[in-house]
């Protein structure tokens, strides 16, 4: 979803670039593969996995060894070295510390002898890396310059992908509890955990409504609103345990449906010369207006 959204900013730029877009895809998603990997064996290996409630993990469960899972964790974050590798090389080389700290981000989240995953912060890596940094990123290398509108595009990215680690949390607050294991859900309490929800599902709403004036077509995104409705009800009503797990389920299904409407908001305005027939014709209008063609190709 932030890569998409990373990308309907560069196309609203005129300046899309496909190969940068899937390379852009594939350190997303191996670097979202890995940290689940990283997790499964982490939290395998330190125990706190035995009285899980959510999904059955590999490592708790006895259904691989430790030494797989660790080695599948590795294999994805070298995936997606490789392919930001192609990316630094064609765009910037200080891009090698950003991938460097995401790989970093992936695995101290439950890796590590201090992992910040249990001390309450991972809601904060999350909104950086799988917000900011991925919706701001891959425009950045598409458009090979930063942009005001990716950093805002990448709030409510952030936000819902933080909606969807607290019901996660929210579900496991009294196992998490008795593992030692401190997550924001489980410091800020079973009542103010659910609030918190609310708030991250619904305020990446908010964003597209202000960047209205400058990308009217962003309100699309009010199509994904009436899904936030079932997992809302149901936490504000108490659910708990596979109840959560549903909720989980629908809170993905809000997240990519808010994604795909924003990205196709962000991407519908063009540049007004890219909707001419050609630049020939662009640049010609322009002389005759008394207008730098130049100018008129590359701002919004």
């Amino acid at each position: 979803m932030p890569v998409l959204i990373g990308s309907g900013v560069a196309i609203g730029y005129g300046k899309f670039s496909w190969w940068r877009a899937l390379l852009a895809l594939v350190v997303a998603l191996a670097l979202q593969i890995g940290v689940n990997y990283s997790n499964d064996y982490s939290d395998g290996v330190r125990g706190s996995d035995e009285k899980r409630v959510g999904p059955v993990r590999l490592v708790a469960a006895g259904l691989a060894p430790p030494r797989q899972v660790l080695i599948a964790a590795f294999g994805c974050f070298f995936v997606a070295g490789v392919a930001g590798l192609v990316l630094a090389a064609v765009t910037s080389w200080w891009l090698l510390a950003v991938g460097v700290a995401s790989v970093a981000a992936a695995w101290f989240y439950t890796g590590g002898p201090r992992p910040y995953g249990y001390i309450g912060l991972g809601e904060v890596f999350v909104f950086a890396f799988f917000g900011v940094i991925a919706v701001a990123g891959t425009a950045y290398v598409e458009m090979r310059s930063l942009s005001w509108l990716a950093l805002i595009a990448s709030v409510p990215a952030g936000l819902l992908a933080c909606a969807l680690l607290m019901i996660n949390n929210l579900r496991d607050i009294r196992s998490d509890a008795q593992a030692g294991k401190r997550t924001l859900a489980v410091r800020l309490g079973d009542a103010r955990s659910r609030i918190g929800y609310v708030w991250t599902l619904l305020t990446p709403f908010a964003v597209p409504a202000a960047l209205a004036f400058y990308r009217p077509y962003s309100l699309i995104v009010l199509l994904a609103l009436p899904l936030t409705q079932t997992p809302i009800r149901s936490v504000r009503a108490g659910a708990s345990g596979p109840a959560l797990i549903r909720a989980l389920g629908q809170t993905g299904r809000v997240q990519l449906t808010f994604g795909i409407a924003f990205t196709i908001g962000l991407a519908l305005h063009l540049p007004a010369c890219s909707r001419l027939k050609s630049l020939k014709n662009c640049q010609e209008m322009c002389r005759m207006g008394g207008a730098d063609p130049h100018k008129a190709v590359l701002s919004p």
